[in-house]
């Protein structure tokens, strides 16, 4: 995949094909129309082209709403678009004076004039230029103007649910990631930096490994007790994470950590990928370190068949 960072770099190409969005999560919804775009690429002798931006529109728009949380890290939704297999990935700045662009703004002076598509795949609730005032319907009106091609694909439905984002935050939000995972058609990650801690769960034979997310917007599940699988360095290993602020311990801060099974290694400040299974249990007081330990030793005994 071609990746550019503004359309200055982007030489136009023979029959574009393209999607277009913020492709939060990367979930089967995006992965349907994308996959859609390709075969079309493929057929038409064309090439697939997506077009997303950054930052994301809210935080331009709403600088100081610190309640937007994103399923994917910008680093994480390049890798996941990279995996679909696209030829071209355009990641336009989301400016203000970008928003005020009107439908009819954006269709011709990017999609037509810097793009030169010659169709467009969308799904079914696509909004596009100010005040997401530009619809399906008028898509298609710009499409006879401009001379190219629209089609809509329908939303996917799994068990009855509509896959969105939004619904995938949701269950991210609510500890149900193997809902999440479902709806994402990957497991759902995060990543961070392994920093010092107090060193609780070494006392008890469980030693952690603290995880420092440096995205403020990046959505962390639900406080509790997961069954992971854990990246480093080209191995994966199997963990179990807990996160919360470890109530049995006095005056523990909020922290994301992870114990890593027959891990041994030093990793301190070494970046680490998290993916997530299953949701063990909520986060609990024990009246004891000793009724904690026997707790993890049960804890583990699950994440290992997860």
């Amino acid at each position: 995949m071609k990746i550019y960072s503004d359309l200055h770099s982007f030489k136009k190409i023979k029959n574009p094909i393209v999607t277009t969005g913020t492709f939060d999560g990367v979930h089967l919804g995006h992965q349907k129309i994308i996959n859609r775009v390709k075969e079309i690429a493929k057929n038409e002798n064309g090439e697939s082209v997506l077009l997303t931006f950054f930052p994301h529109p809210r935080m331009v728009l709403f600088p100081d709403d610190n309640d937007l949380k994103l399923i994917c890290s910008q680093e994480e939704k390049i890798e996941l678009l990279e995996k679909t297999g696209a030829e071209h990935l355009i990641i336009y700045p989301f400016t203000k004076e970008f928003s005020r662009m009107t439908a009819v703004q954006y269709v011709r002076n990017i999609l037509v004039n810097k793009i030169g598509l010659k169709k467009i795949v969308v799904g079914y609730n696509h909004y596009f230029g100010r005040n997401r005032e530009g619809s399906f319907k008028d898509l298609i009106q710009f499409g006879h103007s401009y001379n190219f091609e629209v089609e809509e694909i329908p939303a996917i439905d799994i068990e009855k649910k509509d896959v969105s984002s939004t619904k995938i935050r949701n269950a991210i939000l609510g500890g149900d990631v193997k809902t999440a995972n479902l709806l994402l058609g990957h497991p759902y990650s995060l990543r961070g930096e392994v920093v010092e801690g107090n060193k609780n769960g070494g006392k008890i034979g469980f030693p952690t490994a603290n995880i420092l997310v440096k995205e403020k917007y990046k959505l962390i599940p639900a406080d509790g007790v997961y069954a992971v699988d854990v990246a480093f360095n080209n191995n994966s290993y199997k963990g179990m994470m807990n996160i919360g602020v470890r109530p049995t311990f006095e005056n523990s801060e909020h922290t994301i950590e992870v114990h890593i099974f027959d891990f041994e290694e030093p990793i301190y400040y070494q970046i680490l990928t998290i993916y997530f299974k299953d949701k063990i249990r909520d986060e609990k007081k024990f009246n004891s370190a000793e009724e904690l330990k026997n707790q993890l030793i049960q804890d583990k005994l699950i994440a290992e068949k997860s």
